[in-house]
């Protein structure tokens, strides 16, 4: 395939014997799907109207190039790209989990990094969804080509007006938690409370956050003390469109995560068509460069939240300058064309 076959390249991404269903991304996609939505590696086989499958021959005669997925004890990958060597077809191998401290938590064991250290060569090429998985790869395929490791973020169909969630910056109110997870230290959940609580105190605007904890969860967030009324908690699952909804009326979305992430909550915060401020995934310092946590304190972050709340003007400005530079860079368009010259690109060196 020619690397400006771009509008022709369709992707089978394989997670072998993992728990989503096959699905196929040929039709535009339906809003109230009970499907899953097309985000992370869903997104991209959405962005080239390819699929997603967990066993491996239903992949293999899809007879398209695949991206195969590093998962779980890494025995059922190894399997896979053997046979989908034997059969053919161009494999590219990506780390499911890739936030700094999943891919230190799979690699400290000693089977999963020797199964690691015979896939990663293995394979055609290497996609990372962070710069620094990226730099993993090339480290460990050091007498492979260099242009056979791409570092392509995870796409949003930002140009797709079903995920459009836009609520007019005069009608958006107060601040969005973007995290929720207090188990990983990288997260700092905690900290994002607290500053949040601060920003409240100075500037009057309502905090809201996703409690999925249970009562602990709860009793953690009674102990903050934030200002009466001040303090909104969901704290039932939502689907994921609906919790898109509930992000966008928000000014806001406040993260303090240093996990180097692929940054699903800035892409979140792109289809809700809002800013996210700190933070330090991927996501966050392509689309939020000017925002995000990336070299910056946490100081530095409350003075930035504190002039978005502010002045709405400035806040619209911000999100029509973050929307321009995503699609550039994020939107299905631009991260399909990535794919179709990276796996054009690695199929002539296999």
């Amino acid at each position: 395939m020619a690397s400006g076959d771009a509008a022709d390249f369709r992707l089978s991404v394989l997670n072998p014997g993992g728990r989503d269903l096959e699905q196929y991304f040929d039709q535009p996609a339906d809003l109230d799907s009970t499907t899953h939505p097309p985000v992370n590696f869903h997104a991209f086989a959405a962005c080239t109207r390819g699929s997603v499958h967990r066993a491996t021959e239903n992949a293999i005669e899809e007879k398209r190039p695949i991206l195969l997925l590093l998962r779980g004890n890494f025995r059922a990958t190894e399997r896979a790209l053997v046979e989908c060597q034997t059969a053919k077809r161009t494999v590219a191998v990506a780390l499911k989990e890739t936030g700094l401290h999943q891919i230190a938590e799979q690699l400290r064991d000693c089977g999963k990094l020797a199964r690691f250290l015979r896939i990663v060569p293995s394979a055609d090429g290497c996609i990372a969804t962070t710069p620094e998985a990226a730099e993993i790869f090339r480290r460990v395929r050091a007498k492979r080509d260099a242009d056979t490791v791409a570092f392509i973020p995870t796409p949003y169909p930002l140009e797709d007006k079903v995920w459009d969630f836009a609520v007019p910056p005069n009608q958006q109110s107060g601040i969005f938690i973007g995290t929720r997870e207090w188990n990983v230290p990288s997260r700092n959940h905690l900290a994002a409370l607290l500053l949040a609580r601060e920003i409240c105190s100075e500037s009057g605007d309502p905090v809201t956050v996703f409690n999925l904890d249970g009562r602990k969860g709860g009793k953690l967030l009674e102990e903050l003390e934030f200002p009466p009324g001040k303090l909104r908690v969901h704290d039932k699952h939502e689907s994921y469109q609906n919790y898109l909804r509930e992000m966008a009326k928000h000014k806001i979305v406040l993260q303090l995560d240093r996990s180097r992430v692929p940054g699903q909550v800035a892409g979140d915060a792109l289809l809700a068509r809002t800013i996210c401020v700190g933070g330090d995934g991927a996501i966050e310092r392509i689309a939020f460069a000017n925002f995000c946590g990336e070299g910056r304190t946490t100081a530095q972050s409350k003075t930035i939240a504190l002039e978005l709340l502010k002045n709405t003007s400035a806040r619209a400005t911000a999100i029509v300058e973050t929307q321009w530079r995503a699609a550039e860079r994020l939107s299905f368009q631009a991260i399909r064309k990535q794919l179709a010259i990276f796996f054009s690109r690695i199929a002539d060196h296999s």
